[in-house]
């Protein structure tokens, strides 16, 4: 039976959920290469997310293997949000330019206003939370058994995709301090108060 628990140190549930896959993942937006689903080829470039709070209503984590249109393999864990409140969001990707070198293209918002996504997926091959609080969270169940947390539909249809592979769900959860290396997100709707966006020479990166 799947291990239940009221409220779980995020130390405690990584270190259940790690086996066959590279990392852990929350929460996120995408930017300067587009919000991707995983019937999308990624682009590779791996850029950061991180956020001081994130609530989450229907919580889903399981794992998946992402393509470049080059043909390589990137393992990743998916965790999909129902509904995500988010406070002080950052998101940022280091890009090279010929001649220039490398610009910053970073975001931010949520500063005094929430952030608010819905059906929100993050495809992470790193994450480190400062903090990890889950209500009613299932550890262990088949990831085609998921029903608290949303499953993203273009996952379903990937021949990665396995619905007996190993996954996590939960009523709801709260995350704070997050920095999430990412490679790819989508959501149904993101709403982001505030929005600021500047590119700036050299590294500029939100952590």
């Amino acid at each position: 039976m799947p291990h239940r628990a009221g409220k779980t140190s995020w130390k405690r549930f990584a270190a259940v959920l790690v086996p066959g896959v590279t990392a852990a993942a929350a929460l996120g937006i995408s930017m300067a290469q587009g919000a991707l689903a995983a019937s999308f080829f990624i682009s590779g470039q791996k850029f950061q997310v991180a956020v001081d709070t994130l609530n989450a209503d229907g919580l889903s984590i399981y794992g998946m293997v992402d393509v470049t249109r080059k043909g390589t393999l990137v393992p990743v864990v998916v965790t999909g949000v129902s509904r995500a409140k988010i406070s002080g969001l950052c998101q940022s990707v280091v890009v090279p330019i010929p001649v220039l070198g490398p610009y910053t293209l970073r975001l931010t918002g949520g500063e005094q206003s929430q952030v608010q996504a819905k059906n929100l997926f993050l495809d992470a091959t790193s994450l480190s939370i400062g903090q990890a609080n889950f209500d009613n969270i299932d550890i262990g169940v088949a990831a085609g058994s998921v029903s608290k947390g949303p499953i993203n539909p273009a996952d379903k249809d990937s021949r990665f995709f396995d619905p007996n592979g190993f996954a996590q769900q939960a009523n709801s959860a709260v995350l704070s301090n997050v920095h999430a290396t990412t490679v790819a997100v989508s959501a149904a709707t993101f709403n982001v108060p505030d929005l600021d966006v500047r590119l700036k020479q050299g590294h500029h990166e939100c952590f």
